[in-house]
């Protein structure tokens, strides 16, 4: 199996495990760095800290700075991924006591955490590090469009926020539990953390953004799987630059649709509807046979994660009726998410 891609700058060794930052958020779908480093990587996290008046949790034990450095933990990772990749004035005293207990600070924020003067100058202090993992790597090549050996999925989404990384690693997973040589390909922040390495798709400057998507999944052996986390949404107001351009430069074989069920209303844009499953699919195939003319998409990836069982199992059944292919929620498994994996490897 492949483990690694050459080309990147892998991120440096990172101090675990971790205290999970909430900040004060109130939207669950904001702290997906948090929750997502809780499933997948939930052996490296002893517990969450928040500011005052957060709504939200992820279930770890609730703890201050120095109870988490008390028990073992070696940093903090600021858990949270909200609209432009802000560090507020409000979080700085968390974030400053998180230091002054003898913890490091990992963000994947567009806003760097070096930049920030009262931060670097603690940590200089204090003899702490300040990470940052949304940070790409120099020297990216303008996209060359050539075809490359392997294969390749990626997962596409109506949105933002509703279950793109999850179903990549999830896929991954079960093609690896099939025998296939396969690899999650990360995209974002929590991807990266998860998966120690990876390409911070948004963090890259739009004319070699397309060039990163290629380095990300580079020539691999005819019979290898590249599971490519998707970004964003075709159809954003805001982030589909981002998108298309993963789209173009990882030139996937396959792409698996992800939405979220009850969603109606883009993440953050209430005046702005979401698309259908149809026409995500029909606008993905479109501009994704530019740079792989023989693209297909091999189902949907449904998020039932507000459903109860019976609830779920009837909206994943009616879905695939009225689409024709198959429908699957990759958390809920069983032989609707079978039956996917069926799909994306014929």
């Amino acid at each position: 199996m492949q483990t690694a891609v050459p080309s990147l700058r892998e991120v440096e060794p990172l101090p675990q495990p971790y205290l999970l930052f909430l900040g004060d958020v109130a939207e669950p779908a904001y702290a997906k760095t948090a929750f997502g480093l809780r499933d997948w990587a939930g052996e490296r996290c002893v517990g969450e800290f928040a500011c005052a008046g957060t709504t939200i949790a992820t279930g770890l034990p609730l703890m201050t700075p120095a109870q988490a450095r008390a028990i073992g933990a070696r940093a903090m990772v600021i858990g949270v991924a909200n609209p432009g990749g802000r560090i507020p004035a409000s979080w700085l005293p968390a974030l400053l006591q998180a230091l002054e207990s003898g913890l490091d600070l990992i963000g994947g924020m567009h806003a760097r955490l070096a930049d920030i003067e009262s931060l670097r100058h603690a940590a200089a202090a204090l003899g702490r590090r300040l990470i940052d993992v949304r940070e790409p790597p120099p020297g990216l090549p303008v996209a060359s469009g050539a075809r490359r050996s392997g294969m390749r999925l990626l997962t596409v989404g109506t949105d933002c926020a509703l279950g793109k990384k999850y179903t990549a690693l999830a896929l991954a997973r079960a093609f690896r539990a099939r025998g296939v040589d396969a690899d999650f390909r990360a995209s974002g922040q929590t991807g990266i953390l998860i998966a120690g390495g990876g390409m911070p798709m948004d963090a890259v400057v739009a004319d070699f953004a397309a060039g990163a998507a290629e380095l990300l999944s580079p020539d691999a052996d005819p019979a290898h799987w590249d599971v490519i986390e998707g970004q964003g949404s075709l159809s954003h107001p805001a982030y589909a630059g981002v998108s298309l351009s993963l789209l173009h430069g990882s030139q996937p074989d396959v792409i698996v649709v992800c939405h979220e069920h009850g969603r109606e209303h883009m993440l953050g844009y209430p005046h702005y509807p979401l698309p259908s499953i149809e026409e995500t699919i029909d606008l993905a195939l479109r501009l994704g046979s530019r740079t792989n003319p023989a693209i297909r998409c091999a189902g949907v990836s449904l998020n039932t994660s507000r459903l109860d069982d019976d609830a779920a199992r009837r909206a994943i059944e009616q879905a695939g009726a009225r689409l024709g292919m198959p429908v699957a929620d990759p958390m809920r498994a069983g032989d609707a998410f079978a039956r996917l994996v069926d799909a994306c490897l014929a």
